[in-house]
């Protein structure tokens, strides 16, 4: 039988807390709503824009996602 460590994780088994979940979700759905908010509030907008737009918005909050990530793996031993 083996002993699984604090909170009941097996060793190398990825932490997920609340905000990372939120931050996922947001990742997710911020392109799409930014960009309908867009279409309502200012205009139509060209295909390669919402494509381009929502690589960036992707791309950055990747970044975010890996931050968050590796600041709360850090405290783990």
């Amino acid at each position: 039988m083996t002993r699984l460590g604090r909170g009941g994780r097996k060793p190398g088994e990825p932490i997920y807390l609340r905000r990372h979940i939120i931050a996922l979700a947001l990742a997710v759905v911020l392109p799409v709503v930014l960009l309908q908010l867009y279409k309502i509030y200012i205009g139509p907008v060209s295909f390669d824009a919402q494509i381009g737009f929502g690589l960036l918005i992707s791309i950055l909050a990747g970044f975010i996602l890996t931050r968050a990530y590796r600041s709360s793996a850090q405290n783990e031993p």
